[in-house]
């Protein structure tokens, strides 16, 4: 859903509903942080779920309101949420970045990075996948039934792009560029009459293996959130589990996601029907066979268009041999994409687009095997053998993606 990237701002203000949050002291909550994006929004739904169960207080802001638009975009170089603003100006934009913010600040309620070298490893890997390995169903059962999905997204789309009080006309034109521009997009990320059926199949197994991992455990990796919870919860909540149509077939099919979604937007453990868990992880950094599932899915649905990414990279920064560090070779340094690429997934042949972002979570997953001891990067690899994984260990591009003043450039030559 690029759309939390890439929608240009439309509109002059408009407000959405906050959070009254307190710490987990009872202390008067007073709400330093500001929290832009939209109710409809992926990647705002990332760190919305972050800053709920840390208890950091925060006010939740659509990406609508005039202050965002005329003293946040220039700061950050181009309209993209999410966006958090602290009183004194700071602000911090992506929802991995979010959460990286606050994590070095510390101590948090609820630490989202482990600190077994397995948990760790694993954690990160959602968060890559979480984001944007389902970004094809989020994309079909957003806009693909507008029987069932229409009228609410019609309201729900302007309320946080529109003026209060603007028309109705002003709204549906609002609505209508937006769903265009979307239905656009879907394309680029294999959506396709050719693709649907599978798409839907894939979502079903997925649904099916995380349900059957929730059977034992709240969370990812045990009794409290992580950082693989929240890349999860972008697409899980924001349009599998809130939009009409997939929220039914999440509710009617996995009862058990659809009760995480609720719980990692509930400021406490909420997972009484677990005999209230200890809000710790599976012991003794372990991996059980139902996580084991979810990962050789992982490896059979995202690895083919990782690889992909990571070929057509080397080949594009290969012809840009002179490319400067600190820059991203774009004509328009605010654009995300750098070209597209051809590969097969699950028999069909799909054409995506090819976004350095993914690159800068890769690297994540990868930063966490290149600070472990050799004992436990031995340890990583057998896990990502068995699972069907350990070319995330070695697909990489060229030269790092780094984030420099909230856009993705190029770091040196490796």
């Amino acid at each position: 859903d690029r759309a939390d990237r890439t929608l240009p701002c439309l509109v002059s203000r408009a407000r959405q509903g906050s959070f009254n949050m307190t710490h987990a002291t009872d202390a008067p909550a007073t709400r330093p942080w500001r929290l832009y994006g939209t109710a409809s929004s992926l990647y705002t739904a990332k760190a919305r779920s972050y800053l709920i169960k840390q208890g950091v207080p925060f006010e939740s802001c659509a990406a609508g309101e005039s202050h965002f638009r005329n003293e946040i975009v220039p700061r950050i170089s181009r309209w993209i949420i999410p966006v958090v603003e602290h009183d004194d100006g700071a602000i911090v934009q992506d929802g991995s970045d979010i959460i990286a913010h606050f994590e070095s600040k510390g101590p948090t309620r609820y630490p989202a990075y482990p600190n077994t070298p397995l948990h760790a490893l694993i954690g990160q890997i959602f968060e890559f996948f979480g984001g944007e390995g389902l970004l094809r169903p989020a994309m079909h059962y957003r806009w693909n039934f507008d029987a069932v999905n229409r009228d609410f997204l019609s309201v729900d789309f302007p309320l946080g792009l529109a003026p209060t009080g603007a028309p109705p006309e002003l709204k549906a034109g609002i609505f209508e560029m937006a769903s265009a521009r979307m239905r656009s997009a879907m394309a680029s990320f294999g959506v396709s009459q050719e693709t649907i059926p599978t798409v839907e199949v894939a979502y079903a197994e997925f649904l099916r293996l995380f349900e059957a991992h929730l059977e034992g455990s709240p969370y990812l990796l045990g009794g409290r959130p992580t950082i693989g919870d929240y890349g999860l919860i972008a697409p899980l909540h924001a349009h599998l589990g809130r939009d009409p149509y997939p929220a039914t077939i999440m509710k009617r099919t996995a009862y058990r996601v659809w009760r995480w979604t609720e719980r990692m937007n509930a400021t406490a453990q909420d997972a009484g029907e677990y005999g209230r868990p200890p809000e710790e992880l599976f012991p003794a950094d372990a991996v059980p066979a139902t996580l084991k599932a979810l990962l050789r899915f992982i490896a059979e649905d995202y690895l083919p268009e990782v690889r992909a990414y990571v070929a057509f990279t080397n080949a594009w920064l290969a012809e840009r041999p002179d490319l400067a560090p600190g820059t991203n070779g774009l004509d328009r340094p605010q654009e995300r994409r750098i070209g597209e690429v051809e590969f097969v997934w699950r028999g069909h042949s799909v054409r995506v687009g090819v976004v350095p972002y993914r690159l800068y979570l890769l690297q994540k997953v990868q930063d966490v095997a290149e600070r472990a001891s050799p004992a436990d990067r031995a340890d990583m690899h057998a896990l990502l053998t068995e699972t069907g994984l350990s070319d995330l260990l070695t697909l990489q591009t060229s030269r790092r993606v780094e984030r420099v003043n909230n856009l993705e450039v190029w770091g040196d030559l490796k």
